[in-house]
């Protein structure tokens, strides 16, 4: 197999290919998480229960939290709409924080054997660690 260096419009091709697919995940994640934190912050305890199971065991206050901190964090996953230069620290943060909430909610789960909540947070860790890494990189 021989190596050869790409032209400059084959790397510039690239890297739109790579921005096109990191924003689709984007709005994925945060779709998501809107959808997600905005049940958790809404929802009667009782519903929330019955759809999720672990709000039974903390305050209905703590779930409120975690939706509001969904929300948050799913807005400015999409900060460099607005603006690229501060925007982009914003949304590698907030790709960082729900990465971090991922991985906790994926040993409440497992801890509950939770099938389906666990690989949905197995997913959503597989959609969310690429984009902060590829964004964590371009910041530097």
């Amino acid at each position: 197999m021989s190596s050869q260096a790409l032209s400059p419009s084959q790397v510039r091709l690239r890297a739109s290919y790579r921005n096109l697919t990191l924003w689709t995940l984007q709005g994925w994640l945060s779709m998501f998480f809107l959808a997600a934190g905005w049940a958790k912050a809404t929802e009667p305890l009782p519903t929330l229960v019955e759809l999720m199971g672990w709000p039974a065991l903390v305050p209905l206050e703590m779930v409120q939290g975690l939706g509001l901190a969904e929300i948050v964090l799913a807005v400015l996953l999409l900060a460099p709409l607005a603006s690229w230069q501060w925007g982009r620290p914003l949304m590698v943060t907030a790709a960082g924080g729900l990465l971090a909430l991922q991985t906790v909610m994926l040993g409440v789960h497992a801890a509950a054997l939770d099938v389906v909540p666990a690989f949905t947070n197995l997913g959503l860790i597989a959609v969310t660690a690429p984009v902060l890494w590829m964004r964590a990189r371009e910041v530097r």
